[in-house]
Order: C-alpha cells, then sequence, then structure tokens
C-alpha cells in the first residue's frame, strides 16, 4: 500500500506561484507513475499533469501547459508541482495519484489510478 499526502497549498492571488507537493510512503514507489488531478466544487476530477517513473515522460492539461512543471524525486519519493501564473478558475482542491506502471494513454483517467491523497485547497483570488 502506498500512502501520500499532499502539502502546500493556500491561498495566492491571480498571476501569483505555488509549489504543491505530494509525500509517498509505504510499499516502494519504484513502477508507480505520478500524476496531480484537481476538483472544483461541482465539477468533475480533471487531469492536470503527468510523469513516468523515471521522469522522462510527462503530460500535462491544455489549460496548464506553459505554466504548470509536474517533477519527481524518486530517492526522495516526492512529486511536484509548480504552478506559476494562476488564475481563479485554477481554484480547485488538487489530489495527488499513483497508478502502478501506466501507460502514458491511461494518465487523464482517474479510475485508472490505485493510490490517492487526501487532496489540498488551491484558492486563486483575482
Amino acid at each position: 500500500q502506498v500512502q501520500l499526502v499532499e502539502s502546500g497549498g493556500g491561498l495566492v492571488q491571480a498571476g501569483g506561484s505555488l509549489r504543491l507537493s505530494c509525500a509517498a510512503s509505504g510499499r516502494t514507489f519504484s513502477g508507480y507513475a505520478m500524476a496531480w488531478f484537481r476538483q472544483a466544487p461541482g465539477k468533475e476530477r480533471e487531469f492536470v499533469a503527468g510523469i513516468s517513473w523515471s521522469g522522462g515522460s510527462t503530460d500535462y492539461a491544455d489549460s496548464v501547459k506553459g505554466r504548470f512543471t509536474i517533477s519527481r524525486d524518486n530517492a526522495k519519493n516526492t512529486v511536484a508541482l509548480q504552478m506559476n501564473s494562476l488564475k481563479p478558475e485554477d481554484t480547485a482542491v488538487y489530489y495527488c495519484a499513483a497508478g502502478f506502471l501506466l501507460r502514458a494513454t491511461t494518465w487523464g483517467t482517474p479510475k485508472t489510478y490505485d493510490h490517492w491523497g487526501q487532496g489540498t485547497q488551491v484558492t486563486v483570488s483575482s
């Protein structure tokens, strides 16, 4: 079992930056693709960014491309999401997710992930 704990959320003005972190514990981190999803009130959970086990491949939702960067440190069992040029529409609860041996074509589908964090709130004021 992998436990995921997110941190780094908060309140920021439009145009500002935040860095989210996800710490994994429990069984080995090896082989897990990682992703960030978000869910705004009244909306479905949506894919934000994904990264392969090696870190060599990444993917982003069109809405965050050029503004957000996902990265991972396998030695520390952590995944980060650097969010720049934040907009009010980025306001949501952000979730970290882990999926064992996931293919990149499935990164955008929540049900393919094995483990989820509890979420961290990001609020962007206009």
